[in-house]
């Protein structure tokens, strides 16, 4: 419980740093680092590691997203932990633990739960709302939880409670494009 409650702050400071019809979301650019990769919608930026360690985000933080567009005054966030486990942790078994583990957190609500694939791995994709900082406003969070080998990482959006459907499309396609496989290159 207390690591999810830190997952959560760093996230959230992140989103804290700073409507319309959909048209649809597509991949802009794509992210790799050597170890994991995704694919950023068209006004995402990839925050830098120095970035990420001034605004106090926490080592455990490998990558994150955040949109150069802002929303209800806050810029939507998505940040990628991870962490070595003490042995190969199946990712359902992984992705429900970290479930339950932040069910507990104050404000908690529930919002959405759906099946998710990471690499062909069946894991959970959870949507709630909560509070994880009193005196700031409650925040809507999208978190899927897998492992690869003996490690478990989490990614995490951070958004404001009411969001419009491309800013959804956006984090959905984040998320759901996330990968532990290294891409094929192209030829030239």
């Amino acid at each position: 419980m207390r690591k999810s409650l830190f997952l959560l702050s760093a996230s959230f400071l992140l989103v804290s740093c700073g409507g319309g019809s959909s048209k649809g979301v597509a991949c802009d650019q794509r992210y790799w680092d050597g170890t994991m990769g995704t694919c950023l919608p068209e006004k995402w930026e990839i925050l830098n590691t120095e970035t990420l360690r001034q605004r106090g985000v926490p080592e455990e933080t490998i990558a994150a997203f955040q949109s150069s567009e802002s929303f209800s005054g806050q810029f939507p966030t998505v940040a990628i932990t991870r962490e070595r486990l003490a042995s190969i942790v199946d990712p359902a078994q992984y992705s429900s633990a970290n479930m339950r583990s932040v069910e507990v957190l104050d404000g908690y609500e529930h919002v959405d739960t759906r099946e998710f694939n990471v690499d062909d791995s069946k894991v959970s994709l959870h949507i709630f709302t909560g509070q994880p900082i009193e005196g700031e406003p409650r925040r809507r969070f999208y978190q899927v939880s897998t492992t690869t080998g003996d490690t478990g990482y989490t990614i995490t959006a951070v958004t404001p409670l009411s969001i419009t459907k491309d800013l959804d499309e956006s984090i959905l396609l984040i998320l759901g494009e996330v990968t532990f496989i290294e891409p094929v290159k192209e030829k030239e």
